[in-house]
């Protein structure tokens, strides 16, 4: 008989194995939400009365696109969201709730797409909404990047200091303004998406300038001492 008592209903209890359960169950519904992105191609093939793909790929080329385009997006959200929690090692309540949040912009983004891709590029509410969800997504990303560094014990090196905001807090932006650009020039739609490419840029000018900074008052601290 153990001699351990359980932990009172009121403590957050936290195993390896409830960490495994998070991260089990997080790729399980990503597999699923990947998964239901075929769905329209499905209904397009069925609703086709030609039996030529490449007449068919012409006819229906932007339900491909959108198709593609999710499959990366979903691939990306969960590259990050893989390593995130390679450097995890402990989690809390908000830590889950947030993980929820994410999970549900990625359960969502089947709709989105099926929506843009029946619009043809050509509605602006379509591209809005598309872009908001992926926006969404980054930014659940992000608070949960925030979380593990404002808990450093819940991080496997103990400091948090291996989660940077600044990425998150960048592509957050980035994506919220491809989102306007992309409602208000219709024509160029989701390709507004390809300001994300300048994020690694971004973050080398703000890595420069804060250097630059510490030098210039390294200099001034110099001068005074002298």
């Amino acid at each position: 008989m153990s001699s351990e008592a359980p932990p009172p209903p009121s403590q957050e209890y936290q195993t390896e194995r409830g960490l495994g359960r998070i991260t089990g169950f997080s790729d399980a519904v990503v597999a699923i939400a990947i998964t239901l992105l075929v769905l329209p191609l499905i209904d397009v093939a069925k609703e086709s009365t030609s039996t030529d793909f490449t007449f068919l790929f012409r006819e229906k080329w932007y339900s491909f696109f959108a198709f593609i385009l999710s499959f990366v997006v979903v691939g990306w959200f969960w590259r990050f969201h893989h390593s995130f929690y390679e450097h995890v090692v402990g989690y809390n309540q908000k830590l889950i709730l947030t993980n929820l949040l994410w999970l549900l912009t990625i359960v969502f983004l089947p709709f989105p797409t099926a929506v843009l891709a029946d619009s043809n590029a050509q509605n602006p509410l379509a591209i809005g909404l598309y872009i908001g969800t992926v926006a969404l997504t980054s930014f659940a990303e992000l608070l949960q990047t925030y979380i593990v560094r404002s808990n450093p014990e819940l991080s496997a090196s103990g400091t948090g200091k291996e989660f940077r905001l600044t990425s998150g807090i960048i592509t957050t932006i980035i994506l919220i303004v491809a989102g306007i650009i992309g409602v208000l020039f219709p024509h160029i739609g989701v390709l507004a998406l390809l300001l994300l490419v300048v994020e690694g840029y971004i973050r080398r000018l703000l890595r420069i300038l804060k250097l630059r900074k510490k030098q210039r008052r390294k200099a001034i601290l110099d001068e005074s001492d002298e």
